[in-house]
């Protein structure tokens, strides 16, 4: 299963303007991130289940409300390095998440074939994951999807989650295939939460408008 969903609220627009900003200061353009991971985060809650429950207020009257479930069982997976800040704003939603990184990097010296690129993945480090678990990977731009489907297959080994989240910036048609096709194959149930989907990629790889190298421009190249 794979669904997506566009975050397409105005602030998180207006942010979005801010990145693509080619004049924007570094601490600007990771704070920019940090506040779209906060946002990010919303909508993904809102696609979790709740308990039901009751409360008593100060006042001593009772009153219905609602418990968030899977919060204390969601996981997220930082793809090194441009992603920090994302996940930054991400941990202020879900502050009880456990954390795990992933080091992968297009390997651009080979350049790009078919839209693709190779993938090094050189160090994983995640907490165990079960059938109870929410994972949420955190990446700012997934542009030919090479590296999310790489880092997917990689995450299965360690055990299949109940649900994963993509959070992200920037995607393109050309991933969003790729992404549907892998969770298929995975047998996975995927959903992805994008602030645009930009349409093009150029002969480089990079996303067009997009915003640039996320990690250069978040911390120094």
């Amino acid at each position: 299963m794979f669904k997506l969903t566009v975050v397409n609220r105005k602030y998180a627009q207006g942010i979005l303007t801010t990145l693509r900003n080619k004049y924007t200061t570094q601490i600007d353009f990771r704070k920019g991130l940090v506040r779209l991971g906060r946002i990010l985060g919303l909508e993904i809650v809102e696609d979790y289940e709740v308990d039901e429950y009751e409360v008593e207020t100060p006042l001593n009257v009772k009153v219905k409300g609602v418990k968030i479930k899977d919060l204390d069982n969601t996981i997220i997976i930082t793809v090194l390095r441009a992603a920090w800040p994302l996940t930054e704003g991400l941990i202020k939603i879900f502050y009880n998440a456990k954390q795990g990184v992933v080091a992968a990097r297009r390997v651009e010296e080979k350049g790009m074939h078919d839209w693709e690129f190779d993938i090094d993945i050189s160090y994983v480090k995640i907490p165990r994951v079960s059938e109870d678990n929410i994972v949420i990977l955190s990446d700012v731009m997934v542009a030919t999807g090479s590296t999310l489907v790489k880092v997917l297959r990689e995450l299965v080994k360690y055990g299949k989650a109940k649900r994963y989240y993509i959070a992200s910036v920037i995607t393109t048609p050309l991933a969003i295939e790729k992404l549907k096709k892998t969770s298929e194959e995975l047998g996975i149930d995927l959903r992805m939460y994008v602030v645009s989907i930009d349409p093009e990629i150029n002969d480089r790889g990079y996303i067009v408008p997009g915003l640039g190298d996320a990690g250069d421009r978040s911390f120094g190249s």
